[in-house]
């Protein structure tokens, strides 16, 4: 399987970034997204940037991606996976509208 990272643009090189997330850092492809400033959080996909984040969006993928190591090292009984999902704790995730419009009207 393979999973978007995360990663903040530390310099443009062309159409490549150096870019870095948890103290890694890895030259990317950044001709999808075109040239960034330093800071600019992107989801890095097999070295290539597919999309700019938001960096809230960055901080819950960041987060999740720490939950799921967590989870395979779950013998540490410091670990809080709740605060690691802070946003979907205590709400139903809500549907995309394409699929709200498929369910039965309540009336």
């Amino acid at each position: 399987m393979c999973v978007g990272l995360p990663m903040q643009v530390l310099e443009m090189h062309g159409t490549h970034a150096l870019c870095e997330a948890d103290g890694q850092t890895e030259l990317i492809d950044m001709i999808l997204v075109g040239d960034q400033v330093q800071g600019t959080w992107i989801l890095n996909f097999l070295g290539a940037a597919r999309e700019i984040l938001a960096p809230e969006s960055a901080k819950q993928m960041r987060q999740a991606l720490a939950a799921l190591q967590a989870v395979n090292q779950i013998s540490d009984p410091q670990v809080q996976l709740d605060e690691l999902f802070a946003d979907l704790i205590g709400r139903e995730p809500p549907l995309p509208e394409h699929l709200r419009a498929q369910l039965p009207h309540k009336g």
